[in-house]
């Protein structure tokens, strides 16, 4: 096969996965209410069955993408699909709400796997003049899928179940293995022969674990307990990366590649500040305007659709112009999308939050191509993987917080009750505070943005 070959079959793999797992994370969204009645779960585990995938995911990055580097990112990308599909099989399955949650972990585990080789795998056969374009279309793709999400798996509940969203997966998943085994020759393992970091692997994941799950456990003293070990274990995590010749995660990355440190922070704000949005307004267009999930999906749809429409256009654009300038205006334009949504009430017209949604497609879609081209930029091809990974992890550490801050919130306002007509004013009181603080967060995002220096 030739290099146009490759590159163009590597870029097809790498969209059908980046397709796969934000439709199931979008169409789990519009479930959520129809699983709360199936398993009778409260507020806050019905958060669970969304952050439990994030969580194992986000924990998993980085070794995955240290291991991709080593031992081959084709090898750890075509093992994350096959446990991915396995999983989507037993949650589709799975006869309670607490195992639901339990197989959605494994699903994230499957996720960490593929999430950062497939954009380590495109960024090692695209030339730095095309990384752009291919970084843009795979986005869209991540785009579509959170656009059919909504729209599909409100449809798939409505007429089928909730679990049919599950079973989705399972023939996409079983064509992307069929393709890397068939098509796709050769391996990409730029870090081959260097050590695996299995300590700090551990300490790493141990210690993300506990940050997240003690920030959901806020304001009980379990979850303070949690936060302090975890941040205690990170600050292990560092100094002991800082000694070892061959880490998991390069810290040295960050205190001294102001570029790739600040892209990350900015990714991480960024998502911590507009996750949960999809979240909070799937609930919000079922409970207080009673739509159908089919109703409510076509709503929620405006945001990715918009995003998978200027993607590609944001990442052509990042080829020529700074990249930061074009990030920074999409984290501005996404700041005005939120602080519209925080005055949404019961009878806000549906055509203001579509309206609110589109803004927020626009700036999001301006902002992630030019920051992950930035960050996969600001590295040599042995770190491709770890950077991958590391930008993932930032992506899903962000979602698990928007989703903490939210179930949080949840806790303080609602409580431990499922949302009933009893709660809705609840409801409303909690989207307002978990907006305006999100709000606040992707303000600071910008500045983070801005300050993260030049490239070319």
């Amino acid at each position: 096969m030739d290099d146009h070959g490759l590159k163009r079959l590597v870029l097809l793999i790498a969209i059908l996965a980046s397709f796969l797992t934000p439709f199931m994370s979008s169409a789990i969204n519009i479930a959520l209410p129809t699983i709360s009645h199936e398993f009778d779960l409260d507020a806050v585990s019905l958060g669970w069955v969304a952050s439990s995938y994030l969580l194992a995911a986000a924990v998993f990055l980085v070794p995955f993408g240290r291991l991709a580097d080593i031992r081959g990112q084709k090898r750890i990308f075509l093992w994350g699909v096959v446990v991915y599909t396995a999983a989507s099989v037993l949650c589709a399955l799975a006869p309670t709400g607490w195992l639901l949650i339990a197989f959605r972990m494994v699903q994230g585990i499957g996720g960490a796997m593929t999430f950062g080789t497939g954009t380590a795998m495109l960024i090692s056969v695209f030339p730095p003049g095309e990384r752009g374009k291919a970084l843009g279309l795979n986005i869209a793709a991540v785009y579509l899928g959170l656009s059919l999400g909504p729209t599909l798996g409100g449809l798939l509940t409505q007429q089928l179940g909730w679990r049919s969203i599950f079973w989705v997966n399972v023939p996409l998943g079983i064509l992307i293995v069929i393709l890397v085994l068939w098509r796709l020759r050769g391996e990409w393992a730029e870090a081959r022969g260097e050590g695996f970091d299995l300590v700090g692997s551990i300490v790493y994941g141990l210690a993300l674990a506990a940050v997240m799950l003690g920030f959901s456990r806020l304001p009980q003293p379990l979850g303070v307990g949690l936060l302090f070990a975890g941040l205690v274990g990170l600050l292990l995590f560092g100094l002991w990366e800082m000694r070892i010749t061959h880490p998991v995660l390069d810290i040295r990355l960050f205190r001294h590649n102001r570029a790739f440190a600040f892209s990350n922070l900015a990714a991480l704000i960024n998502y911590s500040a507009t996750y949960a949005v999809g979240f909070l307004l799937s609930l919000y267009l079922q409970y207080m305007h009673g739509l159908s999930p089919q109703e409510a999906g076509l709503i929620l749809v405006a945001q990715p659709a918009i995003q998978a429409v200027f993607s590609p256009l944001a990442g052509r654009v990042s080829d020529r112009v700074e990249p930061r300038v074009v990030a920074s205006a999409g984290m501005a334009i996404t700041v005005v999308g939120l602080l519209l949504l925080v005055f949404v009430g019961a009878g806000t017209p549906l055509s203001f939050i579509v309206f609110s949604l589109a803004l927020l497609g626009l700036g999001f879609a301006l902002f992630s191509s030019p920051n992950t081209h930035a960050v996969m930029s600001a590295v040599d091809k042995r770190r491709y993987g770890v950077a991958s990974g590391t930008l993932a992890t930032m992506r899903l550490t962000g979602q698990t917080l928007s989703l903490g801050i939210t179930m949080l919130v949840f806790a303080l306002i609602i409580g431990s009750a499922q949302i009933t007509p009893t709660q809705y004013e609840a409801f409303v009181q909690s989207m307002h505070i978990i907006l305006a603080i999100m709000t606040g967060l992707c303000a600071v995002g910008v500045f983070a943005s801005l300050v993260r220096g030049r490239m070319r």
